[in-house]
């Protein structure tokens, strides 16, 4: 069990991809006022996870990369596609996420040093 911790692997991860879509998010508020400027995020964690278990099991590389999309959108008469209101609820989801990962890497962390007290 103490060698092959996958469940602390996969918290790492959905924090990273949470950060990731953060720092995304972030350039598309940036941008809001810049003509023709097409909203980006992240393919959700569950797709991007799910796709490097496939890839993991073929031998391809097993670095976790999140990919980009674009976002659908209505465009404002500059052609730029970020909604503001949209660009706040994904952030919020973003950072539900993060806390979630952290969640599970202390509660993993937490159990591993109450079984290893108890010895």
């Amino acid at each position: 069990m103490m060698n092959d911790l996958k469940i602390l692997q996969t918290a790492s991860a959905m924090a990273r991809h949470a950060v990731e879509r953060h720092s995304q998010i972030a350039e598309n508020i940036a941008n809001a006022n810049t003509p023709g400027y097409k909203a980006k995020d992240l393919k959700p964690f569950a797709e991007t996870f799910a796709r490097n278990q496939t890839n993991a099991a073929t031998g391809a590389d097993n670095a976790l990369r999140a990919e980009r999309i674009t976002t659908p959108g209505v465009a404002s008469p500059n052609g730029n596609t970020v909604s503001l209101e949209d660009q706040m609820w994904r952030s919020a989801a973003a950072t539900r996420d993060h806390d979630t990962a952290l969640t599970i890497y202390s509660k993993t962390i937490s159990m591993l040093r109450t079984s290893l007290s108890s010895r």
